[in-house]
């Protein structure tokens, strides 16, 4: 009996050593395929381009990213070999477009033999100030998640990686470090221009053989924000032998000898850590692991989120899978701790909870791009992040006024569209995301559709008047197409919130509220096959076939308005115009809360298929344009998934890749990766009511694929510049935007042929001899062919005879009256509009060779 009892108990605890065994192996795969899935992200993917990601190492939600400059100063900061560094700064975004944000506390390492060159610093003074900068090559360089290596022709290598507020470097063959606290992204000498950065103030002092203090505070950037400021605290492991510190923009320092100073694998760590509250707080900031260790941290923290999302694919579609989403938990940055003394304070609300800090996200870039696909993504996935940024949104809003559709660097701006905290919150909402107080979001969405705001570039509703008032923003407020429609959905988003906590009135007037897109919905408007399209219409209802373009008070130049219309015909003023980065023929399918009352509009299913196989067919789809985002899902909504899966997977294979220019356009803080995200996962959230789309998962052929170029017609190449006359230099300045483009000119049997900017401009001479007005034609595009009833950057001939006679003449319904007459140049203006010129007189042509307040916004410069 006691033998079978030991047999049985042998037995027993084999068959558990063997369970216990076969579990460990069958979980042994998974838990390194878990701890791998940071190997499948590649920086590098969508770094070149429009994409625009930024390809250093980050923290998820990271609020330091270090990373190269290079000396065009891209908006990531790092550009292709073999554009020059400039050094590595702490600060980035990912993905953006506009104006350059960020780029602050520079450092670059140094050899004993390298001389500085400068670059102009536009100081508080206006005047300029020569930077020292040591400009420096690569010749190799390496990316990975976390990590970034690259090698200098002087002979030295720099290693990064960071924690989530400390970047570190690792040296080898530097002599010593030139720390630059004046110097950001975007620097230029022109002062107060639109969407730049602007140098406030700086300090830098030694505080031991260690380590280096200070700050530097800057102001503008894309959201036109106001002044922010980083702290630093920058400690090297090997102590300073000398400090040099330039008028507290700047320091030199070199490095004690080092005790393996002859070892040609001498190795220098150093650490910067960066707060946006104090130079004490940039020191608590500082990582406490040596370089492996936190790259080890880095990783294993990186893995753990990318394993919430499984995917099994080829290795091309797991690389391009686990990148996007890598991109998409880039940002918003977590701040929380870091945020501006008036949230620290004692007296500051604590609505959220009582027992712990309010989060605190900045960098929301922008909400217009990343409440569609990136935060049901968050909220889905990775639901305590969701409520924090839920949460730092309210808590922007209890500080602020209103809750911010874009912010960076602690400053609200710029709303582009709607006020999108409405969808964002209804998200939430309908998802009973939990941790949120729904009674405060909501009150933060009827401030923002009920109260104008002071600065509606800055957060809230531009044109709320208009549009509560007609229920519909009419033309000539900026953007009034894209608000009609996107307010029209905040209000819906509105009414959902309101419903579920009971408020019936507020549900059905923010009901009916979201009807107002139908106000601008023109029935009878057929184009190219389709019928029915949102159209400009002004104030008094009358529906608009052409519209006005600039601010002059004689001069009115129109443009026929059609649904590819764009109506920003010199670049700016794009933010003036009716649809914002899209076009009416997207925007018109752009009503996500009330899609069967779209299908109902263009005449039912039959007739909208046939609508949405026009738009694609005729190529109107732009997959770069978040409002398209939902565009090839709408066979849903008519019976037909199968061909919503066939335009989804053309697209993908279309324009993403695992290349370097693998993203179609600007990721918008992970906006244009989270749509593939979905599109590889096989279903589409709609943004505000927790609905999926769904379709058989998006796959994609793995031979390599780069993402196509646009093929141009021979029209659209650029044209040549014809030779025989000096080549001049066209510098533009389009409502505080600058673009400096190359012009020449040729006379031909009866034409003068212009080129700029490799537009052609054909002028025959009767309109040289005889015009009495401009052509306006934009150069932006490049390819383009105009026939001119007008003269382009001159005046006729005639025009300056009757100038030079009788001191004034007449030219696009303006009297211009000369000011004053030097050798070669008659400076005139205008009576009304006080437009300045001046006219060259000595010249082959009478060039404008300088145009000054134009009220139609475009001054120019030839030189």
């Amino acid at each position: 009996m006691l033998l079978r009892f030991i047999v049985l108990l042998f037995f027993v605890f084999m068959m558990r050593t063997l369970l216990l065994l076969i579990l460990f192996l069958t979980q042994m795969p998974v838990w390194a395929d878990h701890r791998d899935l940071a190997g499948w992200v590649d920086p590098r993917i969508g770094s070149v381009g429009l994409g625009r990601t930024f390809v250093g190492p980050s923290m998820p939600f990271g609020m330091v990213k270090p990373g190269p400059d290079c000396l065009s100063m891209p908006n990531a900061g790092w550009a292709p070999m073999p554009e020059p560094v400039k050094g590595f700064s702490q600060t980035h975004v990912s993905g953006t477009g506009g104006g350059q944000k960020y780029g602050n506390v520079l450092i670059q390492p140094i050899r004993l033999t390298d001389t500085p060159t400068h670059t102009p610093l536009l100081m508080p003074n206006n005047r300029v100030w020569n930077q020292p900068v040591y400009v420096q090559r690569r010749t190799a360089e390496d990316f990975s998640l976390g990590y970034y290596r690259c090698s200098f022709s002087n002979g030295i290598t720099t290693e990064i990686t960071t924690s989530e507020r400390c970047a570190l470097y690792r040296l080898r063959h530097a002599d010593g470090l030139f720390v630059d606290v004046a110097s950001f992204l975007g620097m230029d000498s022109i002062p107060n221009k639109r969407e730049a950065q602007q140098f406030v103030g700086s300090s830098i002092h030694l505080v031991n053989a260690h380590e280096l203090r200070g700050h530097t505070t800057v102001r503008g950037g894309w959201n036109n924000g106001g002044p922010y400021t980083v702290y630093f605290c920058l400690r090297s492991e090997v102590p300073f032998a000398a400090t040099e510190v330039h008028d507290s923009l700047s320091a030199k320092i070199l490095f004690r000898t080092h005790p393996a100073s002859n070892d040609p694998d001498s190795v220098v760590l150093v650490k910067v850590g960066v707060s946006y509250v104090s130079e004490l707080q940039a020191q608590r900031n500082v990582c406490g692991n040596d370089f492996d260790t936190q790259l080890d941290t880095l990783r294993a923290t990186w893995a753990a989120l990318l394993g919430r999302v499984p995917y099994q694919g080829t290795p091309k579609e797991r690389r391009m899978f686990y990148t996007a989403l890598y991109h998409t938990l880039l940002m918003p940055i977590d701040k929380t701790g870091e945020e501006p003394a008036a949230y620290r304070s004692p007296m500051a609300s604590t609505a959220l909870s009582a027992d712990r800090q309010l989060p605190y996200y900045d960098d929301y870039y922008a909400l217009w791009d990343t409440y569609r696909t990136s935060f049901p993504l968050l909220m889905e996935y990775y639901p305590e992040r969701a409520t924090d940024m839920v949460n730092a949104l309210l808590n922007i809003y209890l500080h602020e006024g209103y809750m911010p559709d874009a912010r960076s660097g602690d400053c609200n701006g710029r709303t582009q569209g709607g006020s999108h905290g409405e969808v964002v919150m209804a998200e939430a909402f309908a998802r009973g995301l939990k941790g949120v107080d729904y009674e405060l979001a909501l009150q933060a969405m009827l401030k923002d559709a009920e109260v104008p705001p002071a600065d509606h570039e800055k957060e809230g509703r531009g044109g709320l008047e208009e549009y509560n008032r007609l229920g519909y923003i009419p033309y000539g407020i900026p953007r009034a197409g894209t608000r009609t429609v996107e307010y029209s959905y905040d209000d819906w988003c509105i009414a959902q919130v309101a419903c579920g906590l009971g408020r019936d009135g507020l549900y059905r007037k923010y009901l009916q509220r979201s009807r107002n897109w139908r106000n601008l919905w023109r029935a009878d408007y057929e184009w190219q096959g389709m019928r029915g399209f949102i159209m400009p219409r002004d104030a008094n209802g009358q529906w608009l076939d052409s519209v006005v373009w600039g601010q002059s008070a004689v001069y009115h130049p129109t443009i026929a308005y059609r649904p590819d219309t764009k109506v920003a015909p010199w670049y700016i003023p794009w933010w003036n115009t009716f649809f914002y980065e899209a076009l009416s023929a997207e925007y018109s399918l752009s009503v996500p809360h009330d899609v069967p009352g779209l299908v109902e509009l263009c005449g039912g299913d039959s007739a909208f298929r046939r609508r949405l196989d026009i738009f694609f067919e005729q190529g109107h789809y732009n997959v770069a344009n978040e409002p398209s985002f939902l565009t090839p899902y709408l066979y849903h909504y008519i019976g037909r998934p199968d061909l919503s899966a066939q335009r989804v997977s053309q697209i993908v294979r279309d324009n993403y890749s695992d290349a370097p220019d693998g993203l179609p356009g600007n990721d918008d803080g992970g906006a244009m990766s989270s749509w593939l995200v979905w599109a590889l996962l096989g279903r589409y959230p709609v943004a505000g009511q927790a609905t999926w789309l769904h379709i058989p998962p998006v796959r994609i052929p793995e031979e390599a694929k780069a993402a196509p170029t646009a093929h141009l017609s021979p029209s659209q190449k650029a044209y040549p510049m014809p030779g025989g006359n000096p080549m001049l230099t066209a510098r533009f300045v389009l409502n505080r935007q600058y673009r400096n483009w190359p012009l020449a000119w040729t006379l031909e049997t009866d034409t003068l042929r212009m080129v700029c900017h490799g537009n052609e401009y054909r002028i025959p001479l009767s309109v040289v001899e005889g015009a009495d007005a401009f052509c306006w034609d934009s150069p932006q595009w490049t390819g383009r062919s105009y026939t001119c009833r007008g003269t382009f950057l001159f005046i006729s001939r005639a025009a300056l005879r009757q100038l030079l006679r009788r001191h004034r003449f007449v030219y696009d319904g303006l009297t211009w009256r000369e000011v004053e007459r030097r050798k070669g140049v008659v400076h005139v203006r205008a009576d009304v509009d006080g437009t300045e010129m001046w006219i060259a007189t000595d010249r082959p042509l009478p060039f404008v060779i300088k145009m000054m307040n134009n009220k139609l916004g475009i001054d120019w410069t030839l030189e």
